[in-house]
């Protein structure tokens, strides 16, 4: 029942819109870890521990949460199993990269959300009884991680779709990735709300089964082509063309696509048509480059290197935040008064909130940076299609090549994403707790955008 790539290009935007929302809600949704834990030792997931503790006659402080106790062990050993998810979450990506690029996103996306599925069972299925099920925690985690890297991966495939506004539509999937930290807090509210946590587990493994029911049913079994490659959308619509008259046979098919183009120009394109149609048969060097050529370039090490400090730089910020917010209060002093911890409990409470709200500026301001890749993409084409029609007594002076403009734009975006870092690493050096939020909003801006500019990097090299 999988769509044919004419047919999965009509439905470009629905596919789009749809992968958008699904980012949203299944994606990177453990990096929204905090309010999840918050649920967890609500549900008494690992509590036993402190009842150990406490039996033994620890000295460890026990309070309670809601009806069941919580302690420090019980923090550490939750908090591994994010580390195991989000592990996977950033691991599993090289792999994930070669196995698309032998089979496509199809087969993985189905089996990120069937993934994504079983994690959310596993962990429902454990809060009925989390004395004995806690262990399966891990294996939740471990799915969801990999599960919703599967389908941030595959989505950036879309892109492929949009043509002259690729760049900006690969900057709205990378900000739906960056704004799903939102989903754990905002199902926290639900569950402050009064609805079980084992109902909310169950109903988003449904969720994640209708976005395998959705990628089934709309997503081809072949590879998105890129816009560079031969008359993508001319070969969409005459392979439509084709079905309609009921014409099969693969040499056939091949006439029907060139003469169909040929027919479709002008004179004067006539020559450059026969070359760009004959590339079927003559390999382009660059599409047959070496993997370990295009991996020990300079391009991508500078890339790989910049992407890998900008990336410590946030998740360590994200990491020192609240013990950040807490000195901005205390101030460094080594024995503050009970009204002072108090304080600075509800202050970093405070902001912490609105720091986890911000993160939906990524999908909002991540458009920003896609345009910025796409600056006079468009009319480049426009440009070069102007040259080939001018008249013999109008000489048009030689444009710019799209690739040397893809680089241009790549070079701009890279330059204002760390501009904005260096400020953001200004700011957060103040000792002003409400400036700091200019600083939430740089690092949720920084931090869509390194993303785009290296996947926009990538496409035009």
């Amino acid at each position: 029942m999988a769509p044919s790539l004419s047919q999965a290009y009509r439905r470009r935007w629905w596919m789009a819109g749809s992968a958008v929302l699904e980012n949203l809600l299944c994606s990177a949704v453990l990096l929204g870890w905090g309010s999840l834990l918050i649920m967890l030792k609500n549900e008494g997931f690992y509590s036993h521990l402190c009842t150990e503790n406490e039996t033994a006659g620890s000295n460890l402080t026990v309070w309670e949460s809601a009806d069941w106790p919580s302690c420090v062990e019980q923090e550490e050993i939750l908090n591994l199993g994010f580390t195991i998810g989000s592990f996977l979450l950033s691991a599993a990506t090289l792999p994930l990269g070669i196995l698309m690029d032998k089979y496509g996103p199809r087969p993985l996306r189905l089996l990120g959300s069937a993934c994504f599925a079983f994690s959310c069972a596993i962990i429902a299925t454990a809060a009925y009884d989390p004395t004995v099920l806690s262990i399966l925690i891990f294996i939740g985690v471990a799915f969801n991680g990999f599960g919703g890297i599967c389908l941030t991966f595959t989505s950036l495939t879309l892109a492929n779709m949009f043509g002259n506004i690729r760049s900006t539509i690969l900057s709205i999937m990378i900000g739906s990735y960056a704004s799903s930290a939102v989903t754990f807090p905002g199902v926290k509210l639900i569950y402050d709300a009064g609805v079980s946590f084992r109902v909310i587990m169950w109903l988003w493994a449904g969720l994640a089964c209708l976005i395998f029911l959705n990628c089934f049913l709309n997503w081809p079994v072949e590879a998105f082509p890129a816009p560079e490659e031969i008359s993508y959308t001319k070969k969409i619509k005459l392979s439509g063309l084709a079905l309609d008259h009921k014409v099969t046979g693969d040499r056939f098919y091949t006439h029907v696509t060139a003469v169909g183009q040929r027919l479709s120009e002008k004179p004067h394109e006539m020559d450059r048509s026969t070359e760009l149609i004959g590339s079927n048969t003559t390999p382009n060097p660059q599409s047959t480059r070496p993997f370990r050529r295009s991996v020990c370039s300079p391009i991508f090490l500078w890339s790989l290197i910049t992407m890998a400090m900008t990336q410590i730089r946030i998740i360590f910020f994200m990491g020192a935040m609240n013990k950040m917010l807490e000195f901005l209060v205390t101030h460094g002093d080594p024995d503050p008064s009970e009204e002072l911890v108090l304080a600075a409990e509800e202050q970093v409470g405070f902001y912490s909130s609105i720091f986890g709200t911000l993160q939906l500026l990524c999908l909002l301001t991540c458009p920003l940076i896609g345009y910025i890749m796409d600056w006079n993409m468009k009319k480049c084409e426009e440009d070069k299609s102007q040259v080939m029609e001018g008249e013999k007594s109008c000489p048009v002076p030689p444009k710019r090549d799209r690739k040397i403009q893809k680089l241009t734009n790549a070079i701009r975006a890279f330059i204002f994403t760390n501009v904005l870092l260096v400020i953001f690493g200004i700011i957060s050096l103040i000792d002003n707790l409400p400036i700091q939020i200019i600083s939430f909003i740089l690092h949720t801006m920084v931090r869509g955008f390194i993303h785009s500019c290296c996947g926009g990097l990538y496409a035009a090299v």
